[in-house]
């Protein structure tokens, strides 16, 4: 069968020499103008850097593979949009082999890279999970001792960010549809806001200037357009449109489509134009052939507007209610499928789901980047936070009857540089530092007439676990959220404060006998209507008085 003319030309590559970074066991090869060798070129590519104001945060970045003399200010203005203090769990670099390809895609699993700049340590986990789970996925030495693909991309990493996760190095080496595909269901897992995605690429190569500009225009607009089938057909149309001089109008195109098919799961992530130039912008470039350079970036932009009508608030409290129903094996009266009726319970949004025994809380758990639709998130919230809570015991069915659920609708992600940016009692904040984050609701700061420091402070210190201090170096966003809960429980407790008292010798005996793990603290709430003792610690129930 004869090969289409998108396919003979995007499968060409440029046959280049190897790059001079290197695996640390690998010896090193040079290729002049490919690597920055110090932190004196990088600080002037920053410079002049002309980086995208972003709001919420980046989990993918298209940036050029190419020298930095020609691409390097694309690069840095691209990387220069994520804040320096941003921190991830893994970066993962997806390139396509700067020679001949081979067949399925080499993850390298053996060595760290070494750069001018110092180590970059490899995720050897991941990439032998990714290995041993993925038939097409292998290690392919040879791959990646003949490419600079993915070398180019570490100095940027190094300089920019003040701590610099493992990184997973992905070359692909087939260039098919069915492999992209493939590829994005492998990464999909990984694909988080706890993650970043760098897809190394150069666009259209060897047309003149002004047919570069146009070409990636095209590609340019399909791509931000987040759709993996638009984008393929753009490389279509560059392709058959008879640019003579044209070798490929997306070198990396099988990168970038593995990036689109797992974005298009996530309604929340935006695709954003940073910056565009070609090597004919370059001192040193020739105009009549020419290669083009994106940089592209995705930001997670929560899509909901917060307004919830009171039959679909009351819909997800029943959703809420009878998740929990179900793991007890509790029956209730809920009629199925009632998101169906209600379309924008299939929104993806964050939320936040808290249990309350009376006044005082008994579980909450939350989650700011979902990539469920609300009702299934609601549900799957509200039994982590009565399970899942380390904070306090796993919730009992005999206090479901007294349990009432709250639910917080959350609004995207707002970062901010200055602390009067927030405003007590409206906003809610979320900081993250060095792997560890934490939240807290608007109400919050509102209940305890805290200062806005007081409120960063306690979130610092108690959420975040990062010291009070913590948040002055963290990454702080704000949010607003739409708060509502179930109006009575199924039996009440008493809402007014009720007297600590500490048990008795008899009281003491049961509770330690009757094999709870909860610690003894000396101190308890007696709900006398429910013949409940709770943990002044921890708000667990300790044992009922029939127990005696």
């Amino acid at each position: 069968m004869k090969p289409s003319p998108v396919y003979l030309l995007l499968a060409a590559t440029m046959l280049l020499a190897p790059g001079t970074l290197r695996s640390q066991e690998s010896p090193a090869a040079h290729t002049e103008g490919y690597c920055l060798e110090n932190k004196v070129e990088l600080a002037n590519l920053f410079k002049h850097a002309e980086p995208a104001e972003t709001r919420g945060r980046v989990q993918t970045l298209i940036v050029p593979d190419a020298g930095p003399v020609y691409s390097g200010r694309v690069a840095a203005s691209g990387y220069a949009s994520i804040p320096a203090n941003a921190t991830y769990d893994n970066i993962f670099i997806l390139a396509a082999p700067r020679h001949a390809g081979f067949d399925g895609v080499s993850v390298q699993n053996t060595e760290n890279y070494l750069s001018p700049l110092g180590k970059i340590a490899v995720n050897r986990d991941i990439a032998n999970e990714l290995i041993a789970a993925n038939s097409f996925i292998s290690y392919r030495p040879g791959a990646h001792e003949k490419t600079h693909s993915i070398e180019v991309q570490l100095p940027y990493l190094q300089y920019h960010f003040k701590h610099l996760p493992p990184i997973i190095p992905v070359l692909i080496g087939s260039s098919s549809v069915a492999t992209s595909r493939d590829l994005a269901r492998a990464l999909l897992p990984y694909f988080s806001p706890g993650n970043l995605f760098i897809i190394s690429t150069n666009f259209s190569q060897y047309p003149d200037y002004e047919n570069a500009r146009r070409i990636d225009g095209i590609t340019g607009d399909a791509l931000i357009k987040k759709n993996a089938a638009l984008f393929y057909r753009s490389l279509q149309k560059n392709a058959e449109a008879g640019c003579k001089k044209l070798s490929t109008p997306c070198h990396g195109w099988s990168a970038v489509l593995t990036m689109l098919y797992m974005a298009e799961r996530q309604d929340a992530l935006k695709l954003l134009p940073v910056s565009y130039r070609n090597s004919g912008d370059s001192e040193m470039g020739n105009k009549n052939q020419v290669v083009g350079y994106w940089s592209i970036l995705g930001e997670l932009q929560h899509a909901f507007d917060l307004q919830l009508s009171v039959e679909e608030k009351e819909e997800l409290l029943r959703i809420a209610r009878t998740s929990l129903s179900k793991h007890f094996g509790v029956d209730d009266n809920r009629v199925p499928d009632q998101e169906k009726r209600y379309p924008v319970l299939n929104s993806k949004a964050g939320a936040i789901v808290s249990l309350y025994m009376g006044k005082k809380l008994r579980g909450s758990f939350g989650q700011f980047f979902p990539d469920l639709p609300l009702h299934r998130l609601i549900a799957e919230l509200s039994l982590a936070s009565a399970l899942n809570d380390k904070r306090f015991a796993p919730v009992e069915a005999s206090e479901l009857p007294y349990i009432r659920i709250e639910i917080s609708i959350l609004s995207p992600l707002r970062r901010i540089s200055n602390p009067e940016e927030i405003e007590p009692g409206r906003h809610g904040i979320y900081m993250r530092k060095d792997g560890k984050s934490g939240s807290c609701l608007p109400y919050e700061a509102e209940n305890a007439a805290w200062s806005r420091e007081d409120f960063l402070a306690y979130c610092a210190r108690e959420k975040a676990g990062i010291g009070r201090e913590g948040w002055k170096e963290a990454e702080v966003y704000i949010f607003e959220a739409l708060v509502f809960n179930e109006k009575k429980t199924i039996k009440t407790i008493a809402m007014k404060a009720r007297d600590y008292n500490p048990l008795n010798e008899f009281e003491s005996f049961v509770m330690l006998n009757k094999g709870t793990e909860r610690p003894f603290t000396g101190k308890y709430v007696s709900h006398k209507e429910t013949g409940i003792y709770i943990c002044r610690q921890c708000n667990a129930p300790l044992y009922r008085s029939s127990d005696k």
